[in-house]
């Protein structure tokens, strides 16, 4: 019997109050690609971080190609040939590929100085080897983040790493990038490499990887061939439940335009233009999508119709309206919105109670406020009906916003946002990070808004979301809507094609 390369054997580790991994037993072949499956909180960020040295188990053992090991750090980890990379990439943008590939790998102490043609020359080397297409020289902030992309995984491969951790590595990739994505990740198996991949992307799972294990409550619950077992059944493991098929999409013709845009102009926090003359227009009762690669000034247009970003140039009509610029306060009271791309940093305020983040941006009016005073049992009594009617849990307004699950504070944003029947909804990045059960939630809340007459403009790097939700897709490339169309006359690979601007941003040239 071939040895596995990896072998975790009866791993538990506890925090206070959970167990997050419980008895944890599981195999990787060399040369595989296995998919690690599982609901926030279901324990396979931990896992994954045992692996990688960031913690220590409890009870268990883990053993590299039949040895036992015990990672104290990362540093140990890589000496053992297992290196991660996070979804927000370690990169420092001021330096070139090179010296952020070579970074970190001479000894503590080291003064040696750094021969920059020799680091360039072995850049190029192991990027032909593993069939990755990158410029030493170019500074990181000049790249694309597929680009971006690559080069953390070539900073394993200097390291020698040959047990590669990938958290959601598609997450801001295009179409055609995550297909050589993956043609390069085949590339590394044919030579020996192990793949985990951590993601929450049924689909990709089901294109990619070799076999699948699905995690709930911090236990195995399944690890099965990619050929024995289809999306529905893993979303069925993964949630206890199979997930109902989305409502059909009714847009009334005619309907009125609630969100226009008209000629915008917008500029970044390094002065240049992020947002160059777009002009669009949403209708009542219909979802607009706006797709393109991370970047291409998405987070921009949204701070800006959410009035916490200024307009340069340009206007902003909520129901025929025109809103001042730079005012988010009139926007809340002509009907607007807004689920943020960051839910931490943006749509609460972490160190507030669940009843305080409720009223956030209603909490001048009666029954919270009455002659300048604050009503506490009222946002209390209002707290708790709106936590039950949005599930989120624990129903313990009391409780501060930080205390709760990522998929819990995401739906306290959508309560404190959509219990007020808004007209107009900027929803940005709204499923980032949530899992299977928390993704479908959010999408169905959605779908319901704009069933009771709702304008959504929905910005999001998931494909997928976008082609379920909306009913028209724009492409956003470089601060332009470059092409806008109706999702029944998308195609994926002209979509794709369009978002990086008719080429291969994630320049990789899959191998042969």
């Amino acid at each position: 019997m071939i040895e596995p390369t990896i072998r975790i054997v009866g791993v538990t580790k506890r925090f206070p109050g959970v167990t997050a991994n419980d008895d944890v037993t599981l195999e990787i072949a060399e040369g595989e690609i296995h998919a690690v499956l599982g609901e926030n909180g279901a324990g396979k960020t931990t896992l994954m971080n045992i692996l990688y040295g960031l913690y220590q188990p409890d009870r268990g053992d883990i053993f590299i190609r039949g040895r036992r090991v015990n990672f104290s750090s990362p540093r140990d980890s890589i000496k053992h040939g297992v290196g991660m990379i996070h979804q927000n990439f370690m990169l420092v943008p001021t330096f070139t590929v090179a010296e952020n590939i070579v970074l970190g790998t001479s000894s503590p102490g080291s003064r040696i100085v750094l021969d920059t043609k020799r680091a360039e020359e072995q850049v190029r080397e192991i990027s032909r080897r593993f069939g990755l297409a990158v410029e030493p020289r170019a500074y990181t902030w000049q790249l694309s983040v597929g680009a971006q992309q690559k080069v953390e995984i070539l900073k394993l491969l200097y390291r020698g790493a040959e047990i590669l951790i990938l958290d959601e590595p598609t997450a801001v990739l295009a179409p055609q990038e995550v297909r050589d994505f993956f043609a390069v990740l085949r590339h590394l198996t044919s030579q020996r490499r192990t793949i985990i991949l951590v993601t929450h992307k049924l689909d990709e799972v089901m294109s990619i990887a070799d076999r699948i294990t699905v995690l709930q409550s911090g236990k195995v619950v399944a690890s099965r061939r990619r050929e024995d077992i289809n999306a529905a059944e893993l979303a069925r493991l993964m949630i206890g439940r199979e997930l109902p098929p989305m409502p059909v999409r009714d847009v009334p013709p005619g309907a009125r335009v609630a969100l226009g845009v008209e000629g915008l102009r917008v500029f970044g926090d390094r002065g240049l233009v992020a947002v160059d003359g777009i002009s669009l227009e949403v209708h009542e009762r219909e979802i607009v999508g706006i797709a393109g690669v991370a970047g291409n000034g998405q987070t921009e247009l949204a701070e800006a119709l959410c009035g916490v970003r200024p307009v340069h140039r340009g206007r902003i009509l909520i129901q025929g309206r025109e809103v001042p610029n730079n005012d988010p306060g009139f926007r809340i009271w002509s009907g607007m919105a807004t689920i943020p791309e960051d839910r931490r940093r943006h749509g609460l305020v972490l160190d507030c109670t669940a009843a305080e983040n409720s009223v956030l941006p209603i909490h001048a009016r009666p029954p919270f406020s009455r002659s300048g005073f604050f009503d506490a049992s009222a946002v209390l009594a209002f707290a708790t009906q709106l936590m039950r009617a949005f599930d989120v849990r624990p129903v313990s307004p009391k409780l501060r916003a930080r205390a709760l699950s990522g998929g819990n504070q995401q739906k306290l944003v959508l309560a404190k946002e959509l219990h007020r029947d808004p007209g107009v909804i900027i929803a940005s990045q709204p499923t980032r990070g949530l899992d299977v059960q928390a993704v479908d939630y959010v999408r169905r809340r959605l779908v319901e808004a704009r069933g009771r007459g709702a304008a959504i403009l929905l910005i999001s790097q998931d494909l997928d979301e976008l082609l379920k939700l909306s009913d028209r897709v724009a492409i956003m490339y470089r601060g332009q809507i470059v092409h806008e169309l109706p999702v029944a006359e998308v195609d994926i690979d002209r979509l794709g094609r369009m978002m990086t601007g008719g080429r291969n941003e994630f320049g990789m040239t899959p191998a042969t």
